[in-house]
């Protein structure tokens, strides 16, 4: 659980959005977070925009150490950065830990 750390009052909706909507509904409701999370200019969260744009997702202030994790979990291909595709699998891994 140490992954959700950042994550504290998101989590416990989880559940509930899931018999809600679905798998496959929140699995597309997760990932369209991306997009609030993105650096515009760039493509991909990256650091700063995560950081930056965290609290649009009830995240709360994201610190450096936090924002770092979260992108090193995520960056399958080593960039530093996320594309949509990394955030999406690791919204479903986090989302199938907490659930």
């Amino acid at each position: 659980m140490a992954d959700q750390e950042y994550m504290p009052g998101f989590v416990d909706f989880l559940p509930s959005m899931a018999k809600r909507l679905g798998t496959n509904g929140l699995l597309e409701e997760l990932c369209k977070g991306f997009y609030h999370l993105v650096d515009s200019e760039r493509g991909l969260i990256t650091l700063e925009s995560l950081k930056k744009n965290a609290g649009r997702l009830g995240l709360g202030e994201l610190g450096e150490e936090q924002a770092v994790g979260m992108l090193r979990m995520g960056d399958l291909n080593g960039d530093g950065a996320l594309d949509h595709t990394e955030f999406c699998m690791l919204m479903l891994r986090l989302t199938s830990e907490a659930i």
